[in-house]
């Protein structure tokens, strides 16, 4: 009896640890596949993400190959493009971005078609100048004939030395205009679009703790600052987006910059001098005078003393500002 009953028990132990087994193998199934149909899915969607960013990347080649195409003998010119196709090509990884983001592929053809539209500027702006250096140099060939003429007509007649001179320093002197106009026509191309600031004003906080920030003025009740500034009107400049670089200078004339708060190291378009910045701080521009306002809360405290901002636009400096915390 007691024998018969211990193989009964060992019957039903047995059964038991073999239902247990089958439901573990039949749970561990189950996960896989979900686990299987997860990868798929996300394989795919990173797929299409590949096939959307290759789409996009494509229009920006043949905007940068559109420009290519514009290139001459002018150096100048030809700077102002290279320049043009980098901007370009430093989208990509923008473009990139916002494809990988949720929704943001419609955000991402958005972008590449506001890149499109600026880009047709840019390029008609192109062709206008290569239209007015083709006219100069008419206009330099036409003279260089005159002042060639000029001098044979000064061997024959010697009675008109002094007309011809006159006029022979008067060609000349068109010449060095003409020559100077040309140089600094791309110069002006480069500064015009920058968007001038003013009234730039820096003002210390203290958030309370209902949350509701109240204004300072020494430095060890700060713990944020506001930066507000007018962005001025500009016709020359290209609307939509427009990042502004915000530097602020401690009183023993230190750029005030940490890495994990956004701040970086920008090129100065006029000398090519390195230069650390704060914040940058985007906006929406419209070609009219608009106020831009920005935050920074660097979590560590602020010395007492007389500070210093800068701003910069498309690498130029925009508009400065001073504040002082006691």
């Amino acid at each position: 009896m007691t024998s018969s009953t211990s193989r009964q028990n060992l019957i039903i132990i047995a059964a038991v640890v073999i239902a247990l087994l089958l439901g573990v193998n039949v749970f561990l199934l189950i996960n896989k596949a979900k686990q299987d149909a997860k990868n798929k899915e996300l394989t795919e969607q990173v797929d299409e993400q590949d096939e959307e960013i290759q789409t996009l990347n494509k229009q920006i080649l043949d905007e940068q190959a559109k420009l290519e195409s514009l290139k001459g003998e002018n150096d100048e010119l030809n700077a102002l493009i290279d320049e043009q196709k980098l901007a370009l090509e430093e989208q990509k990884g923008r473009i990139a971005q916002l494809v990988r983001s949720n929704g943001g592929y419609e955000k991402a053809k958005s972008e590449i078609k506001r890149l499109t539209a600026q880009n047709a500027e840019f390029i008609a702006e192109i062709n206008r100048l290569k239209t007015e250096n083709v006219d100069l140099k008419d206009q330099t060939l036409r003279l260089s004939s005159r002042a060639d003429s000029l001098t044979a007509s000064l061997r024959v007649k010697s009675e008109e030395v002094d007309n011809l001179s006159l006029a022979k320093a008067a060609i000349a002197s068109e010449k060095e205009s003409l020559a100077a106009e040309n140089a600094n026509l791309s110069e002006k191309v480069n500064i015009a679009s920058v968007i001038k600031v003013q009234n730039l004003v820096a003002t210390g906080y203290k958030t309370k703790g209902s949350g509701k920030p109240t204004k300072k003025e020494r430095a060890n009740n700060v713990d944020h600052l506001k930066i507000c500034f007018d962005a001025t009107s500009n016709q020359v400049a290209s609307p939509g987006n427009e990042v502004f670089y915000v530097r602020i200078i401690n009183p023993v004339g230190e750029t005030i910059a940490i890495e994990e708060l956004g701040s970086g190291t920008l090129t100065r378009s006029d000398n090519g001098e390195q230069v650390r910045y704060t914040k940058a701080t985007e906006m929406e521009y419209s070609r009219e005078d608009a106020n831009l306002c920005t935050n920074w809360t660097p979590n560590v405290p602020f010395q007492a003393g007389k500070y210093n901002v800068e701003v910069y636009n498309k690498g130029y400096l925009a508009g400065t500002g001073k504040f002082e915390l006691k």
